[in-house]
């Protein structure tokens, strides 16, 4: 069985379940680097396991412009309405 590792430092973790089964219908993942060092490598690490995993998956990149505010409304508008589920890569 997968283990989910938490790299925050939280004193009281919450506990975090896999999603147990990846739906058929699932046509589309977007990958959001949040423009942190090493965002990128990341990303491109779990890219790769997803296109092995799932042949027939659009997978579309996203870059936030910096990881010091928010995506810009557009951006996160444009996310919601082309992917069905949304990986943020979170690294230093």
């Amino acid at each position: 069985m997968p283990v989910i590792l938490d790299p925050t430092a939280e004193l009281q973790p919450i506990s975090r379940t896999l999603t147990p089964v990846v739906p058929e219908e699932l046509r589309s993942i977007a990958l959001v680097d949040i423009s942190k060092p090493k965002g990128g490598i990341l990303l491109d690490r779990v890219e790769e396991g997803l296109r092995s995993r799932f042949e027939k998956v659009k997978i579309v990149r996203y870059q936030k412009p910096t990881f010091a505010k928010p995506a810009p409304q557009d951006l996160r508008a444009e996310i919601a309405r082309s992917s069905q589920f949304v990986v943020l890569a979170l690294a230093d």
